[in-house]
């Protein structure tokens, strides 16, 4: 009969501190444990009732998702010391904990940020990166996968604040994790959380669920999508690289009076187990949740190794190894035992699903994710000429003014890791050009020419331009030129895009419109794709020949009145990454 410690007499001890003493457990002391027997005992009766040879050990190298690593440990403990062999050869496995983005670059030959071997064994915090890892080439992966723990996903938050939402009646919804402007309001109530933080989707399991849940929520179209938009910029500033440091952030409120995080059961479980800490409370959404579900996948190549990693798959779905996943916070792999010891924060129920999250519906939002979350390049061209001078309808704000309004909202749209530059234009503007740069092309958060941040720098200068009487729109040329620079500086890591802000007119006395069609269509290169976005202020913006120049580039017209709608400007702008290449023409 196999048996593995209760972990009874470890309940005092911290997550963290669990951890370092697991670590290594299945790796270096195991190879410690061969060296000697290889030394002195050539033979051991496997739990077979065969003999395997100790001599020459198949070594069995498996990466494992952060918070499980510690128990997975632990049972390569067991496993170790039950001389399971292949082919006569005991096998000896080692655990070390590796967060699921680097084993997924490993399994799929990338080059950068990759680990210092391939692993033969693979658990991660969610099926989908194992479904990533096939789609994206991954050989020698086994076919299927043995999930060894699930932990739902819960909304966590200090206790003071679970009992504030249920005397208010808030319960917990997804809902939650979009922006209060999705829902027609610029702030949350004082009875909702003003903000929710999530891991990182790039990093984690969690993160890609919640994603999922969303994409599920909004559903598709043209609206669901800048919902959607709206949900990857909250979500990108209040992400955390991983479990613990988000669930962190609900102690430490800063800007945020009623923060919420969105975390796997397992991390409330082991953050309540540290009494140096304030205990949080695990709420679980009305709509159903999610299950982070822990698949082992066998990835060696190797024969004797594959089967070595195989056996223990099998061993860690053995009853005594899911009790130990139990005192380690998770729910068995069927999710139907709750963990040991949970307290008074954590419901012992099992959650309600939310069956709509299919494994097509998670695939889907991760590439959503994918094409959303990658950070902005842009070059900001202002309309200086005399026709921004004149009022946007009869009576009202002069395009200039609405324009600079518009600009300077827009700026403080923009999260820190974008790049943004800024020109303006006008025919003749200055020294026989029609374009003068104010503000070079470059990090947000960095200095431009001097100790100010481009950022600030950026909000002063827009606030400076003026229109410049006299002089008419060079608009068709400040577009290609500006389109050129952008494209000359392309960033593969970035979305590279022009936007220019202008009265919508073009003078005729540049290049045309047909030859400026041309040169983009000549230009346009869908592999480092730059799109050119024209927000027009006022009815008088020729919209059939600018619909005809921004759809070159699968870019977008926008005609506004408002400054405030810059921001429905910039998520539809966004929004078009979802449809890149195959988005349906402008309507202006």
């Amino acid at each position: 009969m196999v048996t593995v410690r209760s972990g009874r007499h470890r309940t005092g001890f911290t997550a963290e501190r669990r951890r370092r003493q697991a670590m290594w457990r299945g790796g270096a002391s195991s190879l410690a444990v061969v060296a000697v027997l290889a030394g002195a005992v050539f033979a051991v009766v496997n739990r077979a009732g065969g003999a395997c040879s100790a001599r020459n050990p198949i070594i069995v190298s498996v990466a494992s998702a952060v918070d499980v690593a510690a128990p997975v440990m632990e049972a390569a403990d067991g496993f170790n010391a039950s001389n399971a062999g292949v082919d006569g050869r005991c096998v000896r496995v080692q655990v070390a904990e590796q967060p699921p983005a680097p084993v997924l670059r490993t399994l799929i030959g990338d080059r950068a940020g990759v680990l210092p071997g391939r692993p033969d064994g693979w658990v991660a915090d969610s099926t989908a990166w194992v479904r990533l890892a096939r789609k994206q080439g991954a050989k020698d992966l086994a076919p299927g996968e043995a999930v060894v723990a699930t932990s739902p996903l819960v909304f966590a938050t200090t206790r003071a604040l679970a009992r504030k939402f249920a005397a208010g009646r808030t319960a917990m919804s997804w809902n939650m994790v979009f922006p209060a402007t999705v829902h027609g309001r610029l702030q949350p109530t004082d009875d909702e959380p003003d903000i929710v933080r999530i891991p990182d989707p790039s990093t984690s399991g969690a993160g890609i669920a919640t994603v999922a849940a969303a994409r599920d929520l909004v559903g598709t179209g043209e609206k669901a999508d800048k919902d959607l938009t709206a949900f990857v910029r909250m979500a990108q500033a209040g992400s955390a690289p991983d479990y613990r440091s988000t669930l962190a952030a609900v102690g430490d409120t800063g800007l945020w009076t009623r923060p919420v995080a969105i975390v796997p059961e397992q991390t409330v479980w082991s953050h309540n187990r540290d009494v140096s800490v304030e205990p949080v409370a695990a709420l679980q959404p009305t709509e159903g949740t999610i299950d982070l579900d822990y698949p082992y996948v066998v990835t060696a190549s190797d024969r004797g190794k594959a089967e070595g990693s195989r056996l223990f798959a099998q061993w860690l779905r053995t009853p005594a190894v899911q009790e130990e996943m139990r005192h380690d916070g998770f729910r068995t792999a069927d999710g139907k035992e709750p963990p040991y010891w949970p307290g008074t924060d954590i419901p012992v129920e099992q959650p309600k699903p939310r069956p709509s999250i299919t494994p097509e519906v998670i695939d889907e939002a991760l590439d959503a994710w994918s094409r959303l979350a990658p950070p902005s390049r842009i070059l900001v061209l202002a309309d200086a000429s005399k026709e921004t001078a004149e009022p946007v309808k009869e009576g009202g704000r002069t395009r200039h003014d609405v324009a600079v309004e518009a600009a300077t909202l827009g700026l403080q749209l923009f999260p820190d890791g974008t790049d943004l530059g800024l020109w303006e234009f006008a025919r003749d503007l200055a020294a026989g050009r029609d374009e003068r740069e104010l503000v070079s092309l470059g990090p947000i958060t960095e200095p431009a020419g001097g100790q100010e941040i481009r950022r600030t720098r950026l909000l002063r200068t827009v606030q400076a331009i003026k229109a410049s009487p006299g002089r008419s729109s060079s608009l068709y040329d400040a577009i290609l030129r500006g389109f050129r620079s952008v494209s000359e500086g392309y960033d593969p890591l970035m979305n590279n895009s022009l936007l220019l802000l202008t009265a919508g007119h073009d003078d005729g006395k540049g290049v045309s419109r047909e030859k400026l069609v041309e040169e983009l269509r000549d230009e346009w290169d869908p592999d480092r794709p730059v799109q050119v976005i024209v927000v027009a202020f006022g009815e008088g913006a020729d919209q059939g020949a600018l619909n005809e120049i921004v759809s070159v580039t699968n870019g977008q017209l926008y005609v506004a009145q408002e400054p405030g709608q810059i921001i429905d400007v910039f998520l539809s702008a966004l929004a078009r990454r979802l449809c890149h290449p195959t988005c349906e023409s402008p309507q202006g």
